[in-house]
């Protein structure tokens, strides 16, 4: 008996050794057993958030936001036409002619603080180290590099770019002004792209926009500016703050990349709602720019 109850014992710890290796395989090995491993409470399977369930929980979450307790050691379309990945969606609106990688100077204390309370970012950051963020100092061709990626792949937005860039060298409001519909059009944007891109130069012209206060601006100030150009909405808006005004505390719901990979790092792979992936991130305040970066980066193929 005692010999059949040892090796029933090694059976069951060879099976959930192999379930374990099968889901860190399906998340890519952005989470390791943890992810894997679901409890039980009264016959009853539940989803777990990074934690062990407390006693008489019964079919609540457990304890949520990957938080742990003490002193320890930052897709699919977005409803905007993100690129096919999260890391592509995160970067398009960034890419710009004076493109370069920058290390905001809240970074490491926003990291240092992340690893202190959630376990999921205390093994993220370290494997993926400092921050690679594209940054351009123009405000308008951020936004417009934006508008032209709309829901095309990253090859084709960079080759339309290219053309467009050809055909408007300086790439500055007025010069996109007085090339026209039909010049751009003839670069192969779309009727309502070059609708947008004009009516994005014709905003920074006028002066409608506050681009000199977008600095001092709180972030829904200047999300409510950026949104009220045609073409523009909140998803491209939140990019913005991230990639040209290196905001902090981003947390952009409308980007499937993000809310993709809280399903995979927090929930196992189960579908997760916007109010999930918002109480996951609640824990990440106040650097939830950095958080949604690193959820980006465990999307990578290992």
């Amino acid at each position: 008996m005692a010999t059949a109850t040892k090796t029933q014992a090694r059976r069951s710890a060879s099976l959930t050794g192999a379930a374990g290796e099968a889901a860190k395989r399906a998340a890519r090995g952005a989470q390791k057993q943890q992810e894997a491993d679901v409890a039980k409470t009264d016959g009853v399977k539940k989803r777990a958030l990074n934690g062990t369930a407390p006693e008489g929980a019964g079919k609540t979450r457990a304890k949520a936001n990957g938080a742990v307790d003490g002193v320890g050691a930052m897709p699919a379309a977005s409803p905007e036409g993100a690129h096919g990945d999260a890391a592509d969606a995160a970067a398009a609106p960034a890419r710009g002619i004076e493109s370069e990688v920058v290390r905001p100077d809240y970074w490491d204390k926003a990291c240092a603080d992340l690893v202190k309370r959630d376990r999921i970012l205390k093994k993220l950051i370290p494997k993926f180290g400092p921050v690679h963020l594209m940054s351009s100092d123009d405000p308008f061709v951020t936004l417009a590099r934006s508008v032209v990626g709309q829901q095309i792949s990253t090859a084709a937005a960079q080759a339309l770019w290219q053309k467009v860039e050809a055909a408007c060298p300086k790439l500055v409001p007025q010069q996109f002004i007085k090339l026209g519909h039909e010049k751009l059009a003839a670069c192969g944007l779309s009727k309502r792209k070059t609708e947008y891109i004009l009516d994005l130069a014709q905003h920074f012209v006028s002066g409608a926009l506050h681009v000199g206060k977008w600095t001092t601006m709180d972030d829904e100030d200047v999300i409510a500016e950026l949104t009220a150009i045609r073409g523009i909405g909140r998803w491209t808006a939140e990019m913005f703050l991230i990639f040209n005004l290196a905001r902090p505390n981003v947390l952009p719901l409308d980007d499937l990349g993000l809310i993709q990979a809280i399903s995979v790092n927090y929930f196992s792979g189960e579908p997760v709602t916007r109010s999930e992936a918002r109480e996951v991130a609640a824990n990440w305040e106040p650097w939830r720019t950095v958080a949604t970066w690193y959820m980006w980066r465990s999307l990578e193929p290992s």
